[in-house]
């Protein structure tokens, strides 16, 4: 199946703040690549820090790269203006963490959700207002919501609409930076359950940013883990969450917590704090928290390798920037 979205070799720095004329930059990404099938989920993990969000705003178009290409349904959208741009961005919608923050306070929630369908003149004001009820209730809200404003909503009821406003455009990609970590556990898995019917009924394709394993283990098709501006293990979510192959990845699994106060528990140490972004470690960026470096790690940066062994679920390649493969879980 041809990729939806095809992300390669994508790179982005910062001026570094306070560098002054020393001119010193934060490496955001460093040559991500990454690809998303249509109707499809695909998960984005990582701690804070480690690019998510910045390669959610390439998708978005809100970020220009360094360098790299970002291939959306086959139209390179980097560098992209004006009419192209803007046709590109109605099939191309966000869902942000914050949903108060995300709308405006003096708008009705009709006015929100309406904002896409007036800005790219979808229908009349009449069909308009008629497909505002439609995606509030497509979104669990009833029309009585559309003439509240987002003070009187619940977190999740916000949420809601942010969501409705995302899809009033008809888009095919809805990029979701951490829509539910602002939300209380009940109402998250509300809004889950919301977004994978969405999938399914609508067959729109999400990029999922999270730093929670364990809501992106329910909601992904695939999942990449990102540390430091790279991707270092890629796979399908069965795969991934039955296998898992970098030393961080498996970090990252063993800090979610097991309900079962008799589990038997296998940690993977890691040392030291998260290096900066700005002056980031020779070879693989992970190596000087990883207990099972060796020589070559700090000399050279390894390479996004499938590793054969470990392809046996699905159509994504399971693939890993580590020359150490871990053997598997007990």
């Amino acid at each position: 199946m041809t990729a939806l979205l095809d992300v390669r070799g994508l790179v982005v720095t910062f001026p570094a703040p306070g560098s002054g004329l020393r001119r010193k930059r934060v490496h955001a990404l460093s040559g991500v690549d990454l690809s998303l099938r249509r109707g499809h989920t695909h998960g984005l993990v990582g701690e804070s820090g480690s690019g998510k969000s910045t390669l959610a705003r390439c998708v978005l178009g809100l970020q220009r790269p360094d360098d790299g290409s970002v291939v959306f349904d086959g139209t390179e959208i980097v560098g992209l203006r004006g009419s192209a741009l803007r046709d590109i961005r109605r099939r191309i919608q966000p869902v942000f963490q914050d949903p108060l923050g995300s709308l405006d306070p003096r708008w009705t929630v009709g006015r929100s959700v309406r904002e896409s369908l007036d800005a790219f003149g979808v229908g009349s004001p009449l069909d308009r207002e008629r497909r505002v009820r439609e995606l509030l209730d497509l979104v669990g809200l009833s029309p009585d919501h559309a003439d509240r404003h987002p003070v009187q909503l619940s977190g999740g009821q916000r949420q809601r609409v942010g969501i409705a406003a995302a899809l009033a455009s008809g888009p095919d990609l809805i990029v979701a930076d951490e829509p539910v970590s602002a939300l209380d556990v009940s109402v998250q898995a509300q809004i889950l359950n919301l977004m994978a019917r969405l999938q399914r009924d609508l067959g729109v394709a999400f990029l999922f940013v999270s730093h929670d394993l364990s809501v992106v283990e329910h909601v992904s098709n695939e999942v990449s883990v990102m540390y430091l501006g790279k991707i270092v293990e890629t796979a399908d979510r069965a795969d991934l969450f039955a296998g898992p192959v970098h030393p961080y990845t498996r970090a990252l699994l063993d800090a979610v917590p097991v309900p079962e106060p008799d589990a038997r528990l296998v940690h993977v140490p890691l040392s030291g704090d998260i290096p900066s972004p700005i002056d980031p470690p020779s070879g693989c960026r992970f190596h000087p928290r990883c207990p099972r470096r060796v020589d070559s790690c700090s000399r050279e940066l390894p390479a996004l390798t499938p590793v054969e062994a470990l392809n046996s679920t699905g159509h994504t390649p399971h693939r890993v920037a580590c020359p150490v493969v871990l053997p598997a879980r007990p």
